[in-house]
Order: structure tokens, then sequence, then C-alpha cells
């Protein structure tokens, strides 16, 4: 066997090397978010303030990143049109509400079913003809909903409960999903990651604005202490880190690995909820869990046997 082969094999072997460390680090990332915001809101910041000033912070950091590497992000009607869509669905939306519900169902049942946006993602590409049907992957659906049903059920059914927040909650997933499937269709050409994270953080931060601006919501912060101040700039990192890696992993891992980043963050965001800040673990949580973990490792093979069968084909 010639040497140039074996650097080839041992580059396809490795190949997912990057795309791996960026699922289990952005995942990670994912989870801690959760309850750095539920920290924050039970030390007097609000969900708008917080969101708007973590974000602010995570778009300089990323911007810095970009002028470093000179990648600056792109100033063109494709370009904002994807920034402003994609921060609306995918930053700041979402993200919003999640950290809204958070004081209200707990950073353990939020952390938990932001494994479901993959899930939904795929019901959408779906529908809009972007995947081939699969048994498995359709399995795999089922099992998952079933999964974060069955914890809806628990949490609309236990005392002192509002259901308001707890569908609140659950409209986060459905709004990261199709902020996945917009992103995916979007996606400029020839636009380094490095430039699109800052572009759509600074469109959210601007979307954020406007929102505190036309409503009666305040992104005002305490001024007593450095708690507020300190807690904003552990979440601007950590956003900085979640978002990049997130575009990094949709480029170079593609939406198989990429689906699996909402239940790395569950797996971290949850025992940390519980043994960190206290939470009482959500009703039906190892059944709920359970039968999400059958359903993202349902959908992740079946997204491995659909791309094996292409590669055969090409």
């Amino acid at each position: 066997m010639s040497e140039p082969t074996e650097q080839q094999i041992y580059r396809n072997k490795n190949i997912w090397l990057i795309p791996f460390a960026c699922l289990l680090a952005g995942g990670a990332l994912t989870g801690i978010s959760t309850n750095v915001a539920k920290y924050a809101v039970d030390n007097g910041l609000t969900p708008l303030g917080f969101l708007f000033w973590s974000i602010t912070g995570a778009a300089i950091i990323l911007l810095v990143v970009a002028l470093i590497r000179k990648e600056l992000p792109p100033f063109n009607a494709r370009s904002l049109e994807y920034y402003f869509v994609a921060a609306l669905v995918s930053v700041a939306a979402a993200n919003l509400l999640l950290f809204s519900a958070i004081p209200h169902v707990g950073a353990s049942f939020v952390a938990l079913i932001l494994s479901l946006p993959p899930l939904l993602t795929y019901l959408g590409a779906l529908m809009l003809r972007m995947e081939r049907f699969s048994t498995v992957r359709a399995l795999g659906v089922v099992a998952a909903l079933i999964g974060a049903g069955v914890m809806a059920v628990q949490k609309f059914s236990a005392p002192d409960t509002s259901i308001f927040w707890i569908l609140i909650a659950l409209c986060g997933p459905v709004l990261l999903a199709i902020g996945n499937i917009y992103r995916t269709l979007r996606w400029p050409n020839d636009t380094a990651v490095s430039a699109l994270a800052p572009g759509m953080l600074i469109a959210a931060a601007l979307l954020l604005g406007l929102f505190s601006m036309m409503s009666d919501f305040s992104i005002d912060i305490p001024r007593e202490g450095l708690l507020p101040v300190g807690l904003i700039a552990v979440q601007s990192c950590v956003f900085a880190g979640q978002f990049l890696l997130l575009f990094l992993l949709q480029k170079t891992g593609g939406p198989v690995l990429l689906s699996l980043l909402g239940s790395v963050g569950a797996i971290v965001g949850v025992p940390v909820a519980i043994f960190l800040q206290g939470e009482q673990p959500p009703e039906g949580l190892f059944l709920g869990a359970s039968l999400i973990a059958i359903g993202v490792a349902l959908v992740t093979w079946g997204g491995v046997k659909i791309a094996r069968v292409a590669k055969e084909d090409v």
C-alpha cells in the first residue's frame, strides 16, 4: 500500500474528530446556558435584559474573532435577510421564550425539551421533501414525541403548574427547528462560519432592543454589585462558543451530528439543574428521557444509513 493511500485512510478515519468535538462542546454549552439563565433570573435579572446583553456581548466577541481572521460578515441583501430571519427564529424569539419559561417550569425541563428540535427538523425536512422517508427515522420521531408528551402531561397534572408557561416552553423547540431548516436552505454561498455567526447575533441584539422599545419589557440590569454583570459576561462567552460551534457543526458534520446537539445539552443541563441548583427532577423524567434518547438514536441511525446508501450510489 502506498503512503499517499495510507495518509488518505488516516484522514478519512479522523474526518469526524472536529465535528464530534464541536458536538460535545456545543451541546455542553447549550446545557450550561439554560442553567446560567435560571440563576440570573433568580438573582434579579429579567429574561429580556439578560438575553439582550448576553447576545450583545457574544456578538462583540465573535466580531473580534472575525476581525482577527479577516472574515467580516458580508453586507448585502441576501446576507441581511439571512441574519435577521435566522436571528429571529433561532436566537431572539426562541431563547426569549425559553428563558422566560425557565423560572416557571424549571431549567431541567427546558434542557430536556431542547433535544426535540432535531426531531422536529426532520419532520419539517420530510414535509418540504428535503429528505426521503425512512421508517427507522419515523419511528424515532414518534418515540421522541411520545417521550416529550409523557413529560408534558406530567407537568400539566402537577399542582401549581402553569399550562401557559409549559406551552410557551414547548414553542421554543418548534422555532429552533424552523431555524435549522431555514439556515440549511438559505446558507449564503462561500461564506465562512466565523462571518455568519456574528452577523446573526448582531441582528438578534437589534431585534431584542427593538422589541424592548416597542413594549413594556425593560433591558435594564440591576446596578447593585458585580454579580449581574458577571453572569452576563459568562453567558456572553457561552453564547459565543455555542453559536460558533453550531454553525461549524452544521457545515462540517451535517444534519446527523447536528441532530444530537440538544441531547448532549440535556445530558449536561438536567443533572446541573438537579444537583447544583436544587431542582426537583421533572415528573416522568426516566420514561420521557428514555423515549427521547431512543428517538434521537433511531433518527441518527436512520441518517447514517441514508448517508451510507447515498455514498454507495455515488
